[in-house]
């Protein structure tokens, strides 16, 4: 949990300039969808704790990426295009 808050604090809270405590659950809740869904852990060989791992290194010459902003745009996901 250490780890966790570390990382919401460094990502969201220290960049963020919270109105109220509605925004506040917005952002947190956005955060956690990120945190869970796209954000890579060590532990998980660079996986989410909501996906399953990664398969064998993709050939990058054939790769397009498209960015998705979350929380007002302070963070930022990648992902692959079909």
């Amino acid at each position: 949990m250490e780890r966790w808050f570390r990382s919401l604090r460094a990502e969201l809270t220290d960049r963020t300039l919270i109105w109220n405590l509605g925004h506040l659950m917005r952002l947190l809740r956005d955060y956690e969808a990120s945190y869970n869904g796209h954000h890579p852990h060590r532990s998980l060989d660079q996986a989410a704790p909501t996906r399953p791992l990664p398969d064998n290194v993709v050939d990058l010459a054939e790769v397009r990426v498209r960015r998705r902003d979350r929380a007002g745009g302070l963070l930022h996901e990648y992902r692959q295009v079909a």
